[in-house]
């Protein structure tokens, strides 16, 4: 008898999208434990080791008990814990649109194909840049997104820089430049990006404006 498998999840939660071209809408998150890497920004450092491990069809039942047409595969980093993947391909199955958020440091190519996949770059800021597996960008499809956090304008150029040197917008639904909350004015990224006519699409952390940015489970 083999065991049932098991992920460890710090937060399962309903709440509405604040990111990425699916902000504003309902939908449940399912937050995984676990992250290896360490971002400067980092506003979920929670994740990096509080959680509970849960069988899959626990997590599954619980996901599919909000009702909700939505879901988003979140951490951490959920691509450190491989049963992420058949948790991603069961959601799929149920009709669930499915996306997951990921550092671009791992994989993306094992990633069931229905899933919409919002792939972090990791700009120099972060302190995590050298981390970023630039193998990905080939496995990149229309249903995918790559979002930029953007902390200075240092930031801001290198990601200008990445999005014409790989052709981003051309290969990915939507580039998205998003700032660090509270650290830069979102102005000034807008006026450099429609300087520049940069490919992309800016965005705020709608969440952190609704709610404390400080608050879980929102």
């Amino acid at each position: 008898m083999t065991n049932a498998p098991t992920l460890k999840i710090n937060e399962i939660y309903e709440s509405i999208q604040g990111e990425s071209t699916w902000a504003g809408w309902r939908c449940v998150f399912v937050r995984t434990t676990a992250c290896d890497l360490r971002c400067t920004y980092c506003d979920t450092e929670y994740a990096f080791y509080e959680g509970k491990k849960r069988t899959l069809d626990d997590v599954i039942a619980e996901v599919l008990a909000f009702d909700c047409p939505l879901v988003e595969i979140t951490g951490g980093e959920p691509l450190l814990q491989r049963n992420v993947l058949p948790l991603m391909a069961a959601l799929c199955d149920a009709g669930k649109t499915v996306l997951i958020e990921t550092s671009g440091a791992h994989d993306i190519s094992k990633i069931d194909p229905r899933v919409h996949r919002i792939m972090d770059l990791k700009t120099p800021g972060s302190g995590e840049c050298a981390r970023n597996l630039w193998s990905n960008i080939a496995h990149l499809e229309k249903r995918d997104e790559v979002k930029f956090v953007i902390g200075s304008r240092e930031d801001y150029e290198w990601s200008r820089d990445r999005v014409r040197e790989h052709g981003l917008a051309e290969r990915c639904g939507c580039v998205l430049f998003s700032p660090i909350f509270s650290r830069i004015e979102p102005r000034q990224i807008v006026e450099w990006m429609v300087a520049d006519k940069v490919p992309a699409r800016f965005q705020l952390q709608m969440h952190k404006f609704i709610w404390d940015p400080k608050l879980k489970g929102v």
